[in-house]
């Protein structure tokens, strides 16, 4: 069993920046590839970035693609999403994901992962 809190989110100006940080606990984790996704209101949830157990490999959506950076440290139990040049289009609730089992295109897909966050909240004025 995993369990996943996010933090970091807040309302920032376009063109800031925010770390988004989720903090993992229980066993194994390691080995479980995360994944971070947002959702909009109105929209359906959508990937954002996502990152091997190794962390090795990484992934992201192209709309967020060299502003956004997904990094874990399996030491401190924690995956972050360093998010540059924010633009307002990025407000959303975002969620941190995680499985054990997960690679290659099926990091990409929300119904994939077996263990979320409840989110955390990022804002970007105009």
């Amino acid at each position: 069993q995993v369990q996943l809190v996010e933090s970091g989110g807040g309302l920032v100006q376009a063109g800031g920046s925010l770390r988004l940080s989720c903090d993992a606990s229980g066993r194994s984790f390691s080995r479980y590839a995360m994944g971070w996704f947002r959702q909009a209101p109105g929209k359906e949830r959508e990937f954002v970035a996502a990152i091997s157990w190794s962390g090795d490999n990484t992934y992201y959506a192209d709309s967020v693609k060299g502003r956004f950076t997904i990094s874990r440290d399996n030491a401190k139990i924690t995956v972050y999403l360093q998010m540059n040049s924010l633009k307002p289009e990025d407000t959303a609730v975002y969620y941190c994901a995680a499985d054990p089992i997960l690679y290659g295109s099926r990091l990409y897909e929300a119904s994939e992962y077996d263990y979320w966050g409840r989110g955390t909240q990022v804002t970007v004025s105009s």
